[in-house]
């Protein structure tokens, strides 16, 4: 495996709009991000992915670009984003921009063009159809709510929008319109940033012939999915991209793409195929979707984190690269959602889930207030709910598919506002984020769990995410390591091994807050151990590892010996 320092990175998420605001308008912004750099670099990260900070009217909160080449006025000016990258590379941070190039702003110069006439030279940077008999060219259903297709009475046609009707897709079948992203790509890295993460990029390439969709039960317009997750110029697309912009840059690049699997994984990761460093799969954050996706949340089983987690790592194990996160500004908290976050537990089981993530093969994903124990808010009304998704959703399924109550179990345990709520500096007035009123309300458990409380206790999960990111850095076993999972049908502890050369790890996770006793499975063979971290103080070193009652949440790294 050619080792790169891409492979050797952990990459920490902000969300500007919610991480620190600097001016008192209650919108987070460059110079928040420029203030908290410091921060940052005590933890250890190495990568800030960046979300979208450029020009936008915000229906998305920023993944619908007006300007890719400007940037959003509640975020600063150009300068501030220039001095911002400035400080970051010299504290030994890199900056990996948000790009988002299926779709634009209906507000981008680009799509106000398009839409003026049929023979607007612009008129195919964007997919526009006729109706049939009088509705829309095909029966999807769009990401966001109702159908994919915008009527666009000033030429009598519809053009495509997978997500908000404010958010048009752009035509990749036109060359002129690759061209122009390809020239926008190169003017930021020629800038200095480091790399792009790639917004829905397995979108770009559509089945050009359009068909319909299919209709499931209880469903009103059709999954048009198949025609345009994994296209069928995809892969062509993403080695042009990679020829015309990316190879002239030592950069790092990752992919988020819905319903991709390994097959398709190692096709866009691939070391000699010149297209991504690495994906985001969605499997594991789908489980427990019900009927109406995560609307109607089930329990999850850990067998079948197990499963999918596993399946990734020994599929991109010896070609291509995993990403490893829990959550992101599209998920709920890490700790809600796969952790226990109650007063008792909450702690722990962030020490525990982190674990098990950053032990595994890949390049881990931390996401703003993570590594500080931020969990879901539970607003009472949906006039404190921002997010587009869950307004509509709530307005869609309410009254029909689901109960108020129904739907609002799901927005509290599974909707995206949970991951934007802002990153609690402290326990002043509004969390130290801003000292104006922030444009989503505050997590009413600021006081509790805050930045200034984690970095002076020790034993916080702070302390204890930087251990690891430490660990990382002095251990190439944890980069490069083969991954084997043991235990593979026990419901409470996800254990597994780490393998370089000579050298093993044992690691061993209860996800239950039951005291279950692991057993050392035949085979995994040492004559001395060592106790690496452990998210309990009074774990005993000289612990006979053949058989262990674990405590709630409890999570062991070793490092074996024969």
């Amino acid at each position: 495996m050619t080792r790169t320092w891409w492979k050797e990175c952990v990459i920490y998420q902000i969300y500007p709009r919610s991480f620190k605001d600097s001016n008192g308008d209650g919108i987070g912004d460059l110079n928040g991000i420029r203030e908290k750099l410091p921060y940052l670099k005590e933890l250890g990260i190495d990568v800030i992915w960046l979300s979208p900070v450029y020009k936008s009217p915000n229906d998305d909160n920023g993944y619908d670009i007006s300007d890719y080449r400007d940037i959003m006025d509640e975020f600063g000016t150009m300068e501030d984003f220039d001095n911002m990258l400035i400080e970051a590379h010299n504290d030994g941070i890199k900056i990996m921009m948000d790009l988002v190039v299926n779709h634009s702003s209906d507000e981008h110069a680009w799509f106000q063009e398009s839409r003026k006439s049929k023979d607007n030279p612009y008129r195919d940077y964007y997919i526009w159809k006729k109706g049939v008999n009088g509705e829309p060219p095909t029966n999807w259903g769009a990401a966001f709510g109702g159908s994919v297709w915008e009527y666009d009475e000033q030429t009598g046609e519809y053009y495509l929008h997978l997500f908000s009707k404010k958010q048009p897709d752009l035509n990749w079948e036109n060359p002129k319109l690759r061209a122009e992203v390809y020239d926008m790509m190169r003017f930021w890295l020629d800038k200095g940033i480091d790399g792009f993460r790639m917004d829905v990029v397995n979108f770009l390439s559509k089945d050009t012939n359009y068909p319909q969709g299919e209709i499931r039960e209880g469903m009103k317009y059709g999954d048009g999915g198949q025609y345009f997750i994994n296209g069928p110029r995809i892969h062509e697309f993403l080695q042009e991209m990679h020829k015309e912009a990316l190879s002239k840059y030592d950069t790092i690049t990752v992919g988020e793409m819905p319903g991709v699997n390994i097959e398709q994984g190692r096709l866009y990761t691939g070391e000699n195929r010149n297209e991504l460093n690495m994906v985001f799969h969605f499997e594991h954050v789908g489980l427990g979707d019900g009927k109406f996706g995560k609307w109607d949340p089930n329990p999850w089983k850990l067998t079948d984190l197990k499963r999918i987690f596993t399946k990734w790592q020994k599929g991109l194990e010896h070609d291509g690269w995993n990403s490893l996160y829990w959550s992101n500004h599209d998920q709920p908290r890490a700790i809600s959602r796969w952790g226990n976050d109650s007063e008792e537990y909450r702690v722990v089981s962030g020490k525990m889930i982190a674990t098990c993530l950053h032990m595994m093969q890949g390049s881990p994903y931390i996401y703003q207030g993570e590594e500080i124990g931020m969990t879901n808010v539970k607003f009472p009304s949906i006039d404190d709910y921002r997010d587009i998704e869950t307004l509509n959703a709530y307005r869609d399924l309410t009254g029909g598919s689901l109960t108020h109550e129904e739907i609002f179990k799901g927005i509290h345990e599974r909707g995206r506002d949970n991951a934007r709520t802002p990153v609690q500096w402290d326990a002043s007035s509004n969390a130290g984020f801003t000292t104006g009123t922030p444009w989503i309300n505050v997590n009413p458990n600021f006081n509790d769990i805050n930045a200034a409380a984690v970095l002076h206790d020790e034993n916080s999960i702070f302390h204890y995410y930087k251990n690891l990111i430490q660990l990382r850095k002095q251990n190439e076993i944890i980069v490069y390591g083969t991954y084997d999972l043991l235990l593979e049908d026990d419901e409470q502890i996800y254990a597994y091994t780490r393998t370089l050369g000579d050298e093993k790890l044992l690691v061993i996770c209860n996800f239950s807050s039951d005291s279950p006793v692991f057993t050392l499975p035949d085979g995994v063979e040492f004559s001395t151990k060592e106790l690496l971290i452990s998210n309990y103080n009074e774990t005993s070193v000289n612990d006979p590892i053949e058989h262990i009652t674990l405590k709630p949440y409890e999570a062991r790294v070793y490092r074996l010996i024969k």
